[in-house]
């Protein structure tokens, strides 16, 4: 019988590669191959694509469920459902305000549709709160991007392919990628006798075993290191004067500051020699073109902002940025995060840590402790969609009793997790594969693209798409109708004649008599001009066409570069009828390396090199020495807690038979260390920390240095309908929700402090 062939993407990393998909007649994937025609991965792709079938074909959800008062799940159907929800958030709203209610999630990896439909949700009910994954990561990277560029939501790219000299720091690419065609671009740059790679790490990663120099710094030693470089750079007249004088402001302010370092001192706190601090601080000033690529293993240890003040100074002052082969600020067709204010002038905080808002994001570090609190303006109702805080959130034990503690929880997924489990309502989504879906990690410069997926499987029956639940629930909380009627034929006629500007003129006459529905664009959007697209799932990419004739305002001499003959209003239109019948994805715009500086968001286009919080925490940072000192007495060990391996990614694929290799997810000790323990290949241990406990297998290797402990995450996971079983070790047991970056509240995961005992051998249950 003949294979069906469909195109889509891979949902198991940021990359989101081109995939074909060989699918037999029951739906099942035979093949998955990387799909030549996506403009970016061009045919690429990893091992992990290859197991998709895992993530569809998983226990799924497909009813909506209720908890019951003894603490198991009915079925109810989707209209008791609905209703009782939006009945409960009235009354949580009424009575607390809409600030007691908050939203975490809103989309993993590729499945980005559902959060920005979250929005009308979150104007329903009046909050702002939204807890994100990108804010136990990326959140002090934005907050630096603000200072330094204009907005939190600018961003840069790393040219790790284009760049004579490149430093990875912090990041493992040849495992976890973090920009396109990862593993083929490292190893050509590892062969290449014209470039050098430089790897940052605390382990001899599989990236670092390629590099030509390899600075083995001590864990949370980061930023001792960079500012040793910065310090021997700014000490020795190295910084780029031209570049400095003409693109930044406040270098003046911050150089004594680098002036001052004691370059030896720091560099035997990081525990790198200080010839090689030398060697790759030149290295990177004579360089012809520098690019440094950075990833969770700064931004997810101590001193974490600092770390990305650091990183981003050390290609500025020399220079290296805004020009091919560097770090360039990009587009978005449609941002990933917002801008959010300083609490001085006017920004949000949250109602009992008062903890600020970091481009519209909060730090689930502190989601457990707005909710589980006697405070009067506490927490009092979560919606979850697409993430699993009590499995990937600090803490499993604080998550879950914060949510068992809610008067209204309710879970959005396609499967039971342990989140779901602590939930009191849990509603069945859609694959990523049963809906139109896209995502909005498109980092590129100075081409960018943007890919709208389409379905490739029917969805289970009685699952919705997270649009259709957010719709629902926002009608039945009476905010506004389900459908209309006149405004869709108007949408008919608009798509037939689109240059007459039909529907835009009867939505905003719409909008203007009905004031109200103005704070839900998207649901009406979807109802009535999503419903006259020629695609019969294509509803929830309505609001690409609004993104596309705004990015038009924007880039439109950029897009047209593309070969586009059309102007203004017909561009857009253009535009989105090319992304939407594109099932590869398409090309959005191409700028010039000059055109970059235009998308720095200060007045003046110049990049503001001074942050006095972080020069004060600079100044600060020989201080925190001895209180880690003090604090690793009583656990001798530094777990780094989350290592990307071959098969995890964190709860989108949840049954254990995908893993090819490691399914247990061991834990990587030193020789020395394991024969201190008496610890023995296979050995089972405990890992102690001020938070839990937790058993794991032992893999002894010189991978990781003496001191150091390494461990997966993506593991743990309870299955309900096998008895409960577990297969790995839940790695946020040991994390704890108060060791954290103090500004951005991003979690030390590469530094939790632990003990270790050996016990005899455990079964996995």
């Amino acid at each position: 019988m003949s294979e069906n062939i469909q195109v889509s993407a891979c949902i198991l990393c940021n990359q989101n590669c081109g995939i074909l998909v060989h699918q037999d007649h029951e739906g099942n994937y035979t093949k998955i191959l990387g799909d030549e025609a996506h403009p970016v991965s061009e045919g690429y792709l990893c091992q992990k694509a290859t197991r998709l079938n895992y993530y569809q074909k998983q226990a799924r959800l497909t009813s909506p469920l209720r908890r019951k008062s003894d603490g198991t799940f009915e079925e109810i159907s989707w209209e008791t459902a609905i209703q009782e929800i939006a009945d409960k958030l009235v009354h949580i709203c009424d009575t607390y305000g809409g600030k007691s209610i908050a939203y975490a999630g809103g989309g993993g990896q590729g499945n980005h549709m559902g959060g920005v439909f979250g929005a009308m949700l979150r104007a329903a009910c009046d909050t702002p709160y939204l807890y994100s994954a990108l804010a136990q990561e990326k959140t002090g990277n934005f907050w630096v991007n603000g200072h330094l560029f204009g907005k939190q939501n600018t961003n840069y790219c790393e040219a790790v392919g284009e760049a004579e000299y490149v430093m990875i720091l912090g990041a493992n690419p040849i495992q976890a990628h973090g920009f396109p065609k990862a593993r083929p671009i490292i190893n050509e740059v590892a062969r290449n006798k014209e470039k050098t790679l430089v790897v940052v790490d605390v382990r001899r990663t599989e990236t670092a075993k390629k590099a030509d120099i390899f600075m083995q710094v001590k864990p949370g030693k980061d930023a001792f290191l960079l500012a040793a470089l910065l310090g021997y750079i700014v000490q020795n007249g190295l910084e780029n004067k031209e570049f400095i004088a003409e693109r930044t402001t406040g270098f003046d302010q911050i150089k004594p500051h680098f002036e001052n370092i004691p370059v030896s001192e720091y560099a035997k706190i990081a525990g790198i020699d200080e010839s090689q601090i030398i060697k790759v601080a030149n290295g990177i000033v004579h360089a012809e073109t520098f690019a440094l690529r950075s990833d969770l293993g700064i931004e997810q240890s101590h001193n974490s902002t600092l770390n990305a003040y650091l990183a981003r100074l050390l290609f500025l002052i020399t220079g290296h940025f805004g020009r091919e082969g560097t770090n360039c600020l990009h587009t978005a067709l449609f941002p990933l995060v917002g801008h959010s204010k300083e609490p001085e002038k006017g920004g949000v905080v949250t109602q009992v840590t008062k903890m600020k808002g970091i481009g519209k994001l909060f730090p689930p570090n502190i989601l457990p402790l707005e909710i589980d609190t006697d405070h009067p303006k506490r927490l009092r109702a979560l919606i979850v969609d697409s993430t699993n805080p009590v499995a990937t959130y600090a803490d499993t034990k604080a998550q879950r009793k914060a949510i068992e503690k809610l008067e209204l929880s309710v879970v959005i997924d396609v499967a039971l997790t342990e989140t779901a489990q602590a939930a009191q309502y849990v509603l069945p989504a859609q694959s990523q594969y049963e809906k139109m879906e896209a995502t909005f990690f498109n980092l590129e410069f100075p081409k960018n693209f943007f890919h709208l997926r389409h379905p490739i499987n029917k969805p289970l029956e009685n699952t919705l798409d997270e649009p259709e639940i957010y719709h629902r629930i926002v009608t039945a909380m009476g905010e506004m109708p389900q459908s209309f009627p006149i405004l869709y034929q108007i949408a008919k006629l608009d798509r037939r004649f689109p240059m007459l500007k039909l529907f835009p003129t009867a939505l905003g006459i719409t909008t203007f008599f009905r004031p109200k529905w103005k704070k839900y664009p998207l649901l009406i959007l979807k109802e009535t001009f999503g419903k006259a697209l020629p695609y019969p799932y294509a509803k929830p990419a309505s609001f690409i066409w609004t993104a596309c004739h705004m990015y038009v305002k924007k880039y439109e001499k950029q897009i047209r570069r593309l070969g586009y003959k059309e102007k203004g209003y017909a561009l857009g239109e253009a535009l989105f009828n090319k992304i939407l019948t594109s099932k590869s994805g398409t090309l959005i715009s191409e700028h010039t390396y000059e055109e970059s500086w235009d998308l720095i968001r200060h007045k003046d286009k110049k990049i503001h090199l001074e942050i006095p919080e972080m020069l004060q925490w600079l100044a600060d940072l020989p201080n925190k020495v001895a209180q880690e000192a003090k604090h690793a007495c009583k656990y001798p060990f530094n777990l780094l807690a989350g290592e990307r391996r071959s098969y995890n990614a964190n709860t989108i694929i949840r049954n254990p038979e995908w893993r090819k290799k490691d399914t247990e997810g061991v834990l990587k000790i030193h020789p020395e260390d394991a024969a201190e323990y008496n610890v023995e290949n296979g050995d089972w241990v405990k890992l102690i920390s001020k938070t839990g406990q937790l058993k794991i297998k032992t893999w002894i290797t010189d991978e990781v240095p003496q001191g150091l402990l390494s461990m997966p995450h993506g593991y743990g996971f309870t299955y309900p309908e096998h008895d409960e079983t577990t297969i790995g070790a839940k790695v946020n047991m040991l994390t704890p929700i108060d060791e954290c970056d103090p500004l951005a509240k991003t979690p030390y995961h590469k530094n939790v402090r632990v003990k270790l005992e050996k016990v005899a051998q455990v079964e996995l249950v």
